[in-house]
């Protein structure tokens, strides 16, 4: 870098990259638990389906993140599935199957799958 023109162009580029990781706010978002006990339990593996299982999908719309401790160590693996307008649906016990019948009923069809949501 040899001048301040190079210096604002980085930063310039920069926050366009910045930009492009901002969260929409009308996109489903799954967000899988991956604190220690998720992580013990097998979150890892079921991350790795639901990303992989949107990026198949082609679902523009849907977000796959992760976040630390969801407070229910029991239930572990839990994905939380979180639709703009709609109330937020836990999955608890969920594997890389599950992930997969989750993905097809729930984030394709719109059809929650009851038998693996917390009561």
């Amino acid at each position: 870098m040899k001048s301040l023109a190079e210096l604002k162009a980085i930063r310039d580029k920069m926050q366009g990259t910045i930009g492009l990781r901002a969260e929409d706010e009308t996109a489903t978002r799954v967000v899988v638990g991956m604190a220690t006990c998720g992580i013990a339990a097998g979150a890892r593996p079921v991350l790795t389906a639901f990303v992989n299982g949107v990026q198949e999908k082609k679902l523009s719309n849907v977000m796959v993140t992760q976040t630390g401790c969801i407070g229910l160590c029991k239930y572990e693996p839990i994905v939380e599935v979180i639709e703009p307008g709609k109330d937020k649906v836990t999955y608890v016990h969920v594997t890389p199957e599950k992930a997969d019948e989750i993905i097809e009923k729930h984030l394709v069809n719109g059809q929650v799958v009851s038998e693996y949501i917390i009561k």
